[in-house]
């Protein structure tokens, strides 16, 4: 059987979100909701695909009716989902918020007793040409719990390193026994991967350093060939063995925050793609991330390059 190549791989979680329609208030007095998509995994495909590329997730929902629903948005949004397997046991998980703008966003994950996302298996990577893959993407939570761990593990054997493998440093602490025993398994996953994105937070677990600058450089000593560093409101760094970049973030009213860093790496995966520098890389990133940041959901949120443009041509007038 003849594999199918994709510009953008992506293996993670996928779930469905459940988001307020009223802001400032806890969800006990919240009367009504919006369904989408969602996961962080979801969210960087769906935002690869609206830039044109051919995209796939590696993922799994349950047997109900939300896991339809995740089956049928990721097709109308561009993704294929063949990959996407339906778990048999495990319902597909519910992610709740409580929009409090313009920095507190509480989630509130109902994963238990398992995620079907934490199933993934290597059966799911068969009919995919992972070493042909232009860029695979992978997230922390991926590598919480087994089989799923082991699955990006022998991903990343067939990748052998490839030019960007990229490791999404999202670390949620409800998914993890420990911090401990999440800097334990990023610290192996570093060694296969050549791209690491991370707040400071998270580079905190992944190498234990906070300050941007050294967290990207002990990033680069783990052999990454390049460490991106959101900052938040002091924008964003990246660097490489040859170069660092760092560039300003682009303001704007802030609705909803949880959508913005996957915005960002739909956008950096169009950048690679693109061949651009890095510093228009960071720039265009920055400005997809912002702008999602202005909505209220994430998936749907997503901009395409027309739009991101659009703002990155405003703001240098």
């Amino acid at each position: 059987m003849t594999k199918r190549t994709y510009d953008v791989v992506v293996m993670g979680r996928l779930g469905v979100d459940i988001y307020p329609l009223q802001d400032g208030v806890g969800l006990e007095e919240v009367s009504t909701f919006g369904k989408y998509l969602g996961g962080s995994a979801a969210n960087v495909a769906v935002a690869a695909a609206r830039y044109r590329h051919d995209v796939a997730l590696v993922s799994r929902t349950g047997d109900d009716p939300f896991g339809r629903y995740l089956h049928r948005e990721l097709r109308r949004l561009g993704v294929d989902d063949a990959a996407v397997a339906v778990d048999e046991r495990y319902p597909t998980p519910v992610t709740f918020c409580e929009i409090f703008p313009p920095d507190d966003f509480p989630l509130y994950f109902y994963r238990e007793p398992k995620a079907p996302d934490l199933n993934i298996s290597s059966d799911q990577l068969d009919d995919i040409d992972l070493e042909a893959a232009r860029i695979v993407w992978a997230t922390v939570t991926g590598l919480s719990q087994e089989p799923s761990y082991g699955t990006h593990l022998a991903a990343w054997a067939r990748r052998g390193r490839s030019e960007h493998t990229v490791l999404d440093l999202d670390y949620r602490p409800m998914f993890w026994e420990s911090p401990a025993e999440a800097s334990r398994r990023v610290s192996e996953a570093l060694q296969h991967v050549t791209v690491a994105v991370g707040n400071r937070e998270e580079c905190e677990v992944a190498v234990g350093e906070t300050d941007p600058h050294r967290a990207a450089d002990a990033l680069l000593e783990r052999g990454v060939a390049l460490a991106v560093v959101k900052q938040g409101p002091r924008g964003v760094l990246a660097k490489t063995a040859e170069q660092s970049v760092e560039v300003p973030p682009y303001f704007v009213d802030v609705v909803n925050g949880l959508g913005a860093g996957d915005a960002f790496g739909g956008a950096l995966c169009h950048g690679l793609l693109s061949g651009w520098d890095l510093e228009r890389i960071l720039r265009f990133a920055n400005v997809a991330g912002a702008i999602v940041a202005s909505r209220r959901e994430c998936s749907t949120a997503m901009p395409d390059a027309a739009e991101v443009m659009t703002h990155l041509e405003e703001a240098r007038r």
